[in-house]
């Protein structure tokens, strides 16, 4: 086996790597197909990676990324409005509180919510 090669044991294979910590994926994130997002990097609430992007720094929240390294495309939102989002976080509400304002979510209108 290649462990050999590497002078390793099996039991001892991920120290053939850095490992620089969890990967951290906040909530409302949409991954993109084929995205890779590197050890360590903690991915803020709301954002989007784009598909096939390589992630290799800390996202904020509510931020569009993409490309090889990924780099910020946009804010989905101003600035207040992640700042009321963020403190909402509609995602820890119960079901049939989200079922309710399910339309205003669709709509983007976050002064319903």
């Amino acid at each position: 086996m290649f462990y050999e090669e590497w002078g390793s044991e099996k039991a001892n294979v991920t120290d053939a790597w850095d490992n620089k910590g969890d990967i951290v994926i906040g909530n409302d994130v949409w991954v993109g197909y084929e995205a890779v997002i590197m050890a360590g990097v903690h991915i803020g609430d709301g954002a989007i990676i784009g598909t096939r992007a390589v992630v290799t720094k800390d996202v904020p929240p509510y931020t569009i990324v993409g490309g090889v390294p990924a780099r910020e495309i946009r804010k989905r939102f101003d600035e207040a409005t992640i700042s009321k989002l963020l403190k909402l976080q509609w995602w820890d509400w119960p079901v049939d509180k989200i079922q309710e304002v399910i339309p205003y979510i669709m709509d983007g209108d976050i002064g319903a919510l």
